[in-house]
């Protein structure tokens, strides 16, 4: 398959600008926007591998900043759900806006905290998000009003030996009505470093937008 096209962004928000990179296969069925955790950014290589595995399955990709960099010097700043979902809600707009990609199926690929304002954002926008994919993720973050709220099929990929976060897992899951799924990788941590388990998160990412980002 060829590579990507792919662009740097800069997107509006607020009074600032953040910036991303947005990367579409050629006849993309849709993209999907990646909230990083705390303390990373659009150049995480985890983030970076499962982006390029949702591009061999024809997924386009806007691995995002949702913070500019001095926001991201704070450290109170990196733990705010609420401004963290403002900024991906505005991002999903702007890609509402653009040629290329204003008639695609949108979802949302979160890590750590990051999942939590995906989970928010997807909340909010109803059936606008077809999917939604955590990795090693805090969805309990979300909240319960949110968590019952998000209407979209929603994966929940975590470690077997990420046991404090696969608990919070569990509990947010039990909270949640729309189609969902709590996948459980053998012998991953936090950070999925093991060898093998990140291919199969990665895998398991892209087989949930694969499907779910598909015209109805």
């Amino acid at each position: 398959m060829a590579s990507p096209h792919e662009q740097l962004v800069r997107i509006p928000v607020d009074q600032a600008h953040v910036e991303g990179l947005l990367a579409l296969p050629a006849a993309p069925i849709g993209v999907v926007l990646f909230a990083h955790g705390s303390g990373s950014s659009r150049h995480s290589p985890r983030n970076n591998y499962v982006a390029r595995v949702l591009h061999a399955r024809g997924v386009g990709t806007l691995l995002l900043d949702l913070l500019t960099p001095e926001e991201d010097r704070d450290y109170r700043t990196r733990f705010d759900i609420a401004l963290l979902t403002q900024r991906l809600r505005a991002a999903a707009r702007w890609l509402g806006r653009q040629q290329l990609t204003r008639s695609l199926p949108m979802g949302y690929f979160g890590a750590s905290t990051g999942a939590a304002a995906a989970l928010m954002a997807a909340a909010a926008q109803g059936r606008d998000i077809r999917a939604v994919v955590s990795r090693g993720g805090r969805p309990d973050l979300a909240g319960p009003e949110a968590l019952a709220r998000v209407a979209c099929p929603t994966l929940l990929v975590v470690g077997t030996r990420d046991d404090e976060v696969l608990e919070l897992n569990r509990q947010a899951a039990s909270l949640m009505r729309c189609p969902h799924r709590l996948s459980v990788v053998p012998g991953a941590t936090h950070l999925f470093e093991e060898p093998g388990t990140l291919e199969a998160a990665a895998r398991q990412a892209a087989d949930w937008f694969e499907k779910y980002l598909q015209p109805a």
